[in-house]
């Protein structure tokens, strides 16, 4: 299988660089790992008749899906790729069989991933992501109920608005607490994206007039599950020790880029103090450290999915430039108003992240905490493996297995360099990033065997 680009992801990003490519003359293949096209954001938007309470932002991403209709755009559902290599192409599943397609040029719009919340309790059947309630809202219309909302960010207010639009209010908004004197300096270079901010304002406007209770500057957050099979959780507000009882906590800290496939192509890599996490090192267009691998929307930086859609178009146009396909003046003309709506939609990124930094007790969770769910390690038994020596990823991994499980460190990566800096003195800068081998998703062993003895499929 051949194509002139490969992109990876079919979000906002990929969507938008997809139709843009197509309409150069480039053969594109979109692979994603969904059924249907959309991304984290606008999943399932093209089959969410009936569902106004998830907003109108959510609803623009309908023009991208039907931009997909192209002749020169084959777009493979349910395909997870598990290996990205510069001679053998790009490698991915699919209902038990692997396929290899081969490209020239390569554009990784992988998205991002939740941040763990670790805390004692956080891997109770009952506690999941923010982001994960929002998928089964927004694939299959599953609307969650007598739930808890906790942690901090934009997203928590989002989710708490479209709840209490969908006729199912959260029982409270529990808030880490936002940090505003220092956010405050960055507001005037925050002004091009108000709108962003207005919204924001909005949506905390509908969580007040629907009387949520908030409970703000918590902290010490637990968990534990009662004889019922209900949540009780606590936590600690300037009010004292406060405690509440659910059916659903959901919990949410921001999100990081998702780079296991950037990482495992040995692409260089660099540290972003703002979302304390590692993200590929680009160009203005999105070139990484390989000449012909492109990488778009929040997988090399949070922003969001209208920085996203305007990402994936500058890729499209670069690599359009890089095939011979557009002269440099036509990629320049057509790169500036997305280059416009980049900058005017990042501008509010450094307020967001000042407002809404990561409280510390959730990069190196109390000893109780198991941090790597898949090995159940705890932070104790980590912060005992630093004192001993293992002040790197590697060693962590050879004397406890963390983030050799099936997620393979996306779990608990983040929180363990957060234990070893705090055990060591180090920056979580100068310990990572982890580095990540192929298969970088679970293939079958009879898999592997078939992709060698399959012969070259027909372009």
């Amino acid at each position: 299988m051949t194509a002139d680009l490969v992109i990876i992801g079919a979000g906002p990003a990929g969507m938008a660089a997809a139709r843009i490519a197509a309409d150069g003359g480039m053969r594109v293949t979109l692979l994603d790992e969904q059924d249907r096209v959309g991304g984290q954001i606008y999943r399932n938007v093209a089959n969410a008749a009936g569902r106004d309470w998830l907003g109108a932002d959510y609803a623009k991403g309908a023009d991208l899906v039907r931009r997909l209709d192209h002749p020169l755009i084959a777009y493979e559902p349910r395909a997870m790729v598990w290996r990205l290599d510069p001679q053998q192409g790009v490698i991915w599943s699919r209902d038990g069989q692997s396929h290899i397609t081969h490209a020239p040029h390569l554009l990784i719009a992988t998205g991002a991933q939740e941040r763990p919340v670790p805390f004692p309790g956080w891997t109770l059947p009952g506690v999941m992501p923010v982001g994960a309630a929002q998928i089964l809202m927004k694939q299959s219309g599953m609307l969650p109920r007598d739930a808890i909302l906790a942690g901090a960010g934009p997203l928590l207010y989002l989710v708490a608005a479209q709840m209490i639009a969908a006729g199912s209010p959260p029982q409270a908004l529990v808030e880490t607490g936002s940090d505003l004197l220092r956010a405050l300096p960055r507001l005037p270079q925050a002004m091009p994206g108000a709108m962003t901010l207005v919204k924001g304002l909005g949506l905390i406007q509908r969580i007040r007039a629907a009387g949520i209770p908030r409970h703000h500057s918590a902290t010490n957050f637990r968990a534990v599950q009662t004889d019922e099979g209900r949540i009780t959780f606590s936590f600690t507000t300037r009010k004292g020790r406060q405690e509440l009882e659910c059916g659903l906590l959901l919990t949410h800290l921001g999100v990081i880029p998702q780079t296991h496939l950037t990482r495992s192509m040995g692409l260089e890599h660099e540290y972003d103090p703002a979302q304390q996490a590692w993200r590929p090192k680009l160009d203005a267009l999105g070139q990484s450290s390989l000449d012909h691998v492109f990488v778009a929307g929040d997988g090399g930086g949070i922003g969001g999915a209208d920085v996203a859609r305007a990402q994936g178009a500058l890729a499209a146009l670069a690599i359009l430039h890089r095939a011979g396909l557009m002269n440099r003046a036509e990629r320049d003309a057509r790169a500036r108003p997305q280059q416009r709506a980049l900058s005017r939609s990042l501008s509010v990124r450094p307020l967001l992240d000042a407002a809404y930094p990561v409280p510390p007790a959730f990069l190196a969770p109390p000893d109780d905490t198991i941090v790597c769910r898949c090995e159940e390690v705890t932070a104790r038994t980590i912060r005992e493996a630093a004192e001993d020596g293992a002040h790197g990823l590697r060693l962590m991994r050879t004397a406890l297995r963390t983030g050799m499980g099936p997620c393979q460190g996306r779990m608990c990566e983040v929180t363990v360099i957060g234990l070893i800096a705090e055990a060591t003195g180090c920056h979580p800068s100068t310990i990572g990033p982890g580095r990540v081998r192929t298969p970088v998703k679970p293939v079958t062993l009879v898999e592997l065997a078939a992709l060698g003895r399959q012969p070259e499929e027909p372009a």
